[in-house]
């Protein structure tokens, strides 16, 4: 296990999100059902998500579990950024399924995300992007307001990449 790079471990999974942190919220609908919620979930927690969004993934286990390491990259060629993650928690529970991780040295920016989908009382699944964060390199603190629009965009990215998964079957 390696040591996380903020101190507010677990703050996506309890709430609040603490300050001092850019805030990220992103939810949108990926399906209806029991069967979409569950292709949902495992589409998460089994890395399929990202790496059908265009994210390399590599991970110390086949899904997300506590203590697992994970490292998330983007870009083309040599332009290609980076992340070291460590999964901090899991939710395989009725009716809610996913995880949250957290920076390692390395990545370029400090904090946690979490990926959940949620069947509400009406069918509805329910994708949620929950994440705060903070440069940790140069390069972040130089992009300024660049780092969280781009955040957004892969965060909608990821929504509507689980919603093609999802229908697909």
């Amino acid at each position: 296990m390696s040591t996380l790079t903020y101190p507010e471990v677990g703050a996506t999974r309890l709430g609040p999100l603490p300050r001092g942190y850019h805030h990220l919220h992103h939810r949108s609908a990926v399906g209806r059902g029991p069967a979409d919620f569950a292709a949902a979930g495992a589409a998460i927690t089994e890395w399929r998500m990202h790496r059908a969004s265009g994210a390399r993934v590599e991970a110390s286990a086949r899904r997300a579990e506590p203590g697992g390491d994970v490292r998330v990259s983007l870009g083309l060629g040599p332009l290609r950024f980076t992340a070291p993650c460590e999964v901090i928690w899991t939710a395989y529970e009725e009716g809610r399924t996913g995880f949250g991780y957290g920076t390692l040295a390395g990545h370029p920016e400090r904090g946690e995300e979490c990926f959940v989908v949620d069947l509400a009382d009406d069918g509805t699944v329910w994708f949620t992007v929950l994440a705060f964060s903070r440069p940790a390199s140069w390069y972040t603190r130089l992009a300024g307001p660049l780092v969280p629009a781009v955040q957004h965009w892969y965060a909608r990215r990821l929504g509507r990449t689980l919603r093609r998964i999802v229908a697909a079957g």
